[in-house]
């Protein structure tokens, strides 16, 4: 088996090249944020979506009906000098006619119309329902009048055009002489049959891309501006190292004790089994057979000690040799996790007070030794960096299998650091919602300033996402405390064992 550290810095250099690859948000990235954001962009489509809903209920329909008429030339001023060419006409229609729609929208055209409809309406009220076009390079005239009724609709449009009829060839150009142009309806406008707005189709196509595009946004912004590690994958982003394991929220887990002694047969117990499985590949420290765990979290509450006694426990379960070290001085928590004594332990070792054998408890099987933390010193550093502590260590690994050293948060002090320069693999605790991204980051650039490797994470309070075996019957066979064996029976959900990569 190659060594640990060769295994980490092939999988630190295939990470990196990864990275190279693949530089920037991908399609499967974007995927994966949406996933995990899910209900953010589900939020997100559903507002959107539903203003667009709300918005064709409330909207009032609307119709719109439309006359066309057409400008011409009118042969009764031939007489007129002025007019005497047909060129010189189509340019003064062409001139002419460009100036209409505007005309349409004015007073003496729009008011003879309320007075004729007796509309309740005032001339700029009426004026915003009408729109007058001249198509390019033409002479007609197209007037539309959109209502919320239908038949007003076709109703004004035709009054509107006759009104601009009787403008354009009675009054505009009174001069003592006939009108130069000519206006002729050539289509009267129709009752609409069905509305011009909202159109229905096209309001909920654009609350679904809206809505998408909302959704989207909204995921991608909460995962940018999200303070706390929300995903495993999240982990390794920072820091080139796997998940050993992730471990679902459980209420039992937080009690006292272990899940494997007070639940071996529960989902949890397993789960922190498949860790110390994959915990089995490391390399052990050079010049031994031993093998030393570094267990530590970037902050504080994250499960650290939690997660050190449970591995403490699963591994004497299968007859490893196990000693658990609580090198935590600052904050002390093993002892009363697995509620036994306190008073005594590694502080006094270390500060010459008393000797291993004396602080050393037996815990649950004859195979797992507890050494708690003590009292609290207040020199505290000074004792972890001791070679007293580094002589303990290094008695302990030559005999017992597996020696696993819970310590404090990394933001708080760097004593596992110190501990994994002596050859120990260091496993990293996470919760979900707890591990502040910018500590992680900090604590990512001090490992990596003082070269030292992370075997792994363990992520606690992951979101249980495994399918169920409805149906499958698993049996798990475990020792209680007297040696006797016990069945324990679930049907537990299924999920893919996490090895460590290597």
């Amino acid at each position: 088996m190659a060594s640990m550290s060769d295994e980490k810095g092939t999988y630190a250099a295939t990470n990196a090249n990864n990275k190279e690859q693949h530089d920037g948000l991908t399609l499967i990235d974007l995927f994966h944020v949406l996933f995990k954001h899910a209900i953010t962009a589900i939020i997100g489509f559903v507002v959107v979506f539903g203003c667009a809903c709300v918005y064709l209920l409330m909207a009032t329909p609307q119709y719109s009906a439309t006359t066309q008429t057409f400008t011409t030339y009118s042969d009764t001023s031939t007489a007129d000098d002025n007019y005497s060419s047909l060129g010189s006409a189509a340019s003064y229609i062409s001139t002419q006619v460009k100036s209409y729609p505007n005309l349409i929208k004015t007073d003496v055209v729009l008011q003879p119309v309320i007075n004729q409809l007796h509309l309740d309406i005032s001339v700029n009220g009426l004026a915003g329902m009408v729109t007058a076009t001249n198509p390019s390079n033409t002479a007609f005239i197209n007037i539309s009048v959109t209502s919320s009724d239908p038949q007003q609709a076709a109703q004004i449009a035709n009054a509107v055009a006759s009104s601009f009829q009787n403008v354009v060839q009675s009054s505009l150009y009174a001069d003592g002489k006939p009108s130069p142009v000519k206006i002729t309806v050539v289509q009267n406008a129709s009752v609409p049959s069905s509305p011009t707005s909202p159109k229905t189709a096209l309001v909920l196509l654009a609350g679904i891309v809206g809505g998408l595009i909302v959704g989207i946004v909204a995921a991608l912004l909460k995962d940018i501006f999200t303070r706390k590690i929300q995903d495993e994958s999240e982990l390794e982003s920072y820091i080139n190292a796997p998940v050993l394991g992730r471990i679902p929220e459980d209420e039992e887990i937080g009690k006292d004790a272990s899940v494997i002694v007070s639940q071996p047969g529960s989902v949890a117990a397993e789960d922190y089994r498949r860790i110390c499985t994959n915990l089995t590949f490391i390399a052990p420290v050079s010049g031994t057979n031993s093998r030393l765990i570094v267990v530590s979290a970037v902050g504080a509450n994250e499960g650290k000690t939690t997660t050190s006694v449970n591995l403490a426990a699963a591994l004497a379960e299968n007859g490893a040799t196990v000693l658990l070290i609580d090198a935590d001085l600052r904050h002390p928590s093993v002892a009363n996790k697995l509620n036994i004594d306190g008073s005594v332990g590694l502080a006094h070792v270390l500060s010459g007070q008393a000797s291993v054998k004396d602080v050393v408890q037996r815990y649950w099987k004859s195979n797992l030794h507890i050494m708690p933390a003590g009292p609290k010193p207040p020199n505290a550093s000074q004792l972890i960096n001791s070679p007293i502590m580094s002589e303990l260590i290094e008695h302990a690994l030559h005999q017992y299998d597996y020696v696993i050293i819970d310590t404090p948060p990394l933001v708080v002090a760097n004593d596992a650091v110190i501990f994994a320069k002596q050859g120990g693999g260091l496993v990293i605790v996470s919760r979900r919602a707890m591990t502040r991204k910018k500590e992680l980051t900090d604590t990512a650039n001090e490992l990596r300033n003082l070269h030292v490797d992370v075997t792994g994470f363990v992520f606690n309070g992951a979101k249980d996402e495994k399918t169920s075996l409805y149906g499958s019957n698993y049996y798990y066979y475990s020792n209680d405390s007297k040696g006797s064996g016990e069945h324990h029976h679930h049907t537990r959900k299924s999920s893919t064992s996490r090895s460590l990569k290597k």
